[in-house]
């Protein structure tokens, strides 16, 4: 088994992203995001970014904004991974590894919470897996996330792993070997059952490790890292 990485996400100042980082966060994240409460202005996110050493790789998180201005923020911040959390289409992806080839793209699967009964939840997973072979092809890595309408992200609620488990089994058997996040509601207490069950690529946390909404929790990201890096 390989050794999970982790990112942590909403990351809004450079103390909590020296922290992230000397504990062994292998990516934090930047939102630019409008609407989020841990938006992030370039100015902020350039000065972050330069405080950061070779071995953390920063990400930068968008929601359905305009591709030109994707590659204008992430040029300026010096930023070479995108993780793109709304909508975005097939051709929108296209079109951004056309226009900006070094940036490596973080897609986005959002994962209801509940679904109904077995009928319903084949028929879920056989979307969801249409939709991962389409993206397959274009972008560098999936990242699996609660769906809750109206909220791209960042909610601290949880998906059924299950369902997760037989995607990323669909994906083996198809021989579709794309690297994978979880997020998702992920904090101190259930990160070792997710990555025991899922044996993630990468585990991404937010809300898990906060004492504020722009504040990181220095006790539980150090937990957080030490559980997922000591499995």
């Amino acid at each position: 088994m390989i050794m999970t990485k982790v990112k942590i996400c909403g990351i809004t100042n450079k103390e909590d992203a020296f922290w992230a980082s000397s504990l062994g966060a292998d990516f934090i994240g930047l939102n630019f995001y409008k609407n989020s409460l841990r938006k992030v202005s370039v100015v902020n996110a350039k000065e972050i970014v330069s405080s950061l050493p070779k071995f953390t790789t920063p990400v930068a998180v968008f929601v359905d904004e305009d591709l030109e201005q994707v590659i204008k923020i992430c040029k300026k911040v010096g930023i070479n991974y995108v993780q793109l959390h709304g909508e975005e289409t097939l051709e929108y992806s296209k079109e951004l590894k056309i226009k900006y080839p070094e940036l490596k793209i973080i897609k986005v699967i959002k994962i209801k919470p509940q679904i109904e009964n077995q009928q319903n939840i084949e028929s879920y997973i056989n979307t969801i897996f249409s939709q991962l072979k389409q993206f397959s092809e274009v972008v560098d890595y999936f990242m699996f996330d609660t769906y809750i309408e109206g909220i791209p992200g960042g909610t601290g609620e949880k998906f059924d792993l299950n369902v997760v488990a037989q995607i990323k089994n669909l994906l083996q058997k198809e021989s579709i070997n794309i690297n994978f996040f979880v997020a998702g509601g992920l904090n101190i207490d259930n990160v070792e059952e997710v990555v025991k069950l899922l044996e993630p690529w990468c585990v991404d946390v937010c809300s898990g490790v906060e004492r504020l909404p722009r504040r990181k929790d220095f006790e539980k990201m150090k937990v957080f890292i030490r559980k997922v890096k000591t499995l």
